[in-house]
């Protein structure tokens, strides 16, 4: 398929849009090295309307790589640093008390943007966590009774620390099932460490991406365009029925206590869709489903105890699965 042929979408060409998004990876490797995978995870939550958690351990860049992406796209980025003493009201806003009019007005919180960077969501109590839960799921904001919508993008990326348990608050299952993707990222490799050095050998300041040499490459055009074509793109009965007999495996398996949700398979069924659609195809293949399997599902399943304490991870169980599903020809 000749992706500068496809129908464009309401705001401009798909085929310039999908190299638009391509060009986010060099762009952002600008500041950030050897991360493509998560760029990638970001740009299919922006496909799908979707959220991120972003995991790992301090100093893999986790901030760095949402703000790249922030200048990068053009979008309006804002960031909270979650804490225990953090109010709902810190997020979405409030209402302010004018003295010159006697009257109340509404004062938007930081919710209110494109890329909303949630540092740290699991350091905050469980009540200013749920604040999120309803500008992820309706794309809106419910104050004093009076819903406000959210601008268009929206996407929250969430970072956690998984060594760190002292004075967090583990997010619940509703919570995890709203983020599209729960992307891992690792630590990088010896010669991409030697890189990151000797860029900071060099100058580079972390803090100014602009000088860094990060500029937009994209925009909301392009998403809308990206988006449009996306939902063009073909899914055979074989493939929605292959979905769903891995997260029924998954709610089958002896080492889970809390299995994929029908929630999770529609997610997998949309990011596999967004994954054929960059890679350049207007049909999804049993590959574009392994291949987001691990993000999408990883989060949305539990571990019993006793396979915990042997070794079993999510990512394993999901594995195993893939590799007993039987793959439609």
């Amino acid at each position: 398929m000749d992706p500068t042929t496809d129908n464009a979408g309401p705001s401009g060409n798909p085929g310039i849009a999908r190299d638009a998004l391509e060009a986010l990876r060099a762009e952002i490797a600008k500041a950030v090295v050897g991360q493509d995978p998560a760029v990638t995870g970001l740009v299919v939550a922006l496909l799908c309307r979707g959220h991120v958690l972003l995991e790992g351990v301090p100093g893999v860049a986790k901030t760095l790589l949402v703000r790249a992406l922030a200048s990068a796209l053009e979008l309006d980025t804002k960031r909270v640093q979650f804490t225990p003493d953090l109010m709902p009201s810190d997020v979405t806003g409030s209402l302010v008390y004018d003295t010159r009019s006697a009257e109340f007005s509404f004062q938007p919180g930081p919710v209110f943007t494109n890329l909303l960077l949630a540092d740290e969501i699991n350091r905050t109590p469980p009540k200013t966590q749920s604040s999120l839960l309803e500008a992820m799921e309706e794309r809106q904001v419910t104050v004093d009774g009076t819903p406000r919508p959210l601008p268009d993008p929206f996407l929250v990326a969430a970072t956690q620390n998984p060594v760190e348990y002292e004075g967090t608050y583990p997010l619940p299952e509703a919570q995890l099932d709203r983020f599209l993707l729960k992307l891992t990222i690792p630590l990088p490799s010896r010669q991409d460490e030697i890189d990151v050095l000797t860029r900071h050998a060099e100058g580079f300041n972390p803090r100014d991406l602009r000088a860094a040499g990060v500029r937009p490459v994209a925009g909301p055009a392009d998403l809308e365009a990206a988006r449009a074509a996306v939902a063009k793109t073909t899914i055979s009965p074989e493939i929605t029925a292959y979905v769903v007999d891995i997260c029924r495996a998954t709610r089958e398996s002896p080492s889970l206590t809390l299995g994929v949700s029908p929630r999770g398979a529609t997610a997998l069924l949309a990011t596999a869709r967004a994954w054929a659609w960059l890679t350049g195809r207007d049909y999804v293949i049993p590959d574009d489903v392994k291949a987001l399997a691990l993000p999408t599902l990883r989060h949305r399943v539990q571990l019993r105890p006793e396979a915990e304490m042997e070794g079993v991870t999510p990512d394993s169980v999901i594995n195993a699965i893939l590799a007993h599903v039987p793959v439609p020809r």
